[in-house]
């Protein structure tokens, strides 16, 4: 003790230096979400300050351990979607839904754009009742922008299963796909100029 005590005092620190508070690690949250090919919200949210990481995967339907081939073949009844793990203190729930709307069209029937198919549907899975109350009020303020009704489904998410590898950041590891320069870097690039502002981290 004595020896870090002169230590310190040849740093010019004060012994009260050791016991300075440290910041408690961020809170990290989570909600899932379905808006289209996964490709897609997964590059969407990336851009978004306060989201740490995203996982695509597949939730909202029945069947256990499903494929991305059962998947497409609605066989499932699952959905595409994406895990968002997010700070709160940066990013707060409610702007994370607001921004959804921006992300794909919620008000198209039966997919997303020229993807078609059930599992391409607008979704999101709540995991708590403050989820679900958040959910439903963002739903009721997107709808003044909208024309057309909000088809989105607000529902309890039961499992949420990850997608194969191959489909985690599709979009950073194949940006000369033709998936990703004709439909989702167009799509980045516009969302870029209309990102949310959030909480200084």
């Amino acid at each position: 003790m004595k020896r870090l005590a002169l230590l310190l005092g040849l740093l010019g620190l004060p012994l009260s230096f050791m016991n300075a508070a440290t910041p408690p690690p961020a809170k990290i949250e989570s909600i899932v979400l379905g808006g289209g090919c996964f490709w897609c919200t997964d590059a969407a949210y990336k851009l978004l300050p306060g989201v740490v990481h995203v996982t695509c995967g597949y939730a909202g339907g029945t069947e256990p351990n499903p494929t991305y081939e059962e998947v497409s073949a609605h066989a499932t009844g699952h959905a595409e979607v994406v895990k968002i793990d997010y700070d709160p203190a940066v990013v707060p729930l409610a702007t994370l839904l607001d921004y959804f709307w921006s992300v794909h069209n919620p008000t198209q029937v039966g997919g997303q754009g020229n993807d078609e198919g059930p599992q391409y549907r607008s979704i999101i899975l709540y995991a708590n009742a403050a989820q679900k109350v958040a959910a439903q009020n963002s739903l009721l303020a997107a709808q003044k922008t909208f024309r057309d009704p909000i088809t989105t489904e607000i529902v309890p998410l039961t499992k949420f299963w990850p997608a194969e590898d191959y489909h985690q950041d599709y979009f950073a590891k194949n940006p000369e796909a033709g998936y990703c320069r004709f439909v989702i870097a167009p799509k980045v690039d516009k969302l870029k100029s209309h990102l949310p502002a959030v909480k200084s981290s």
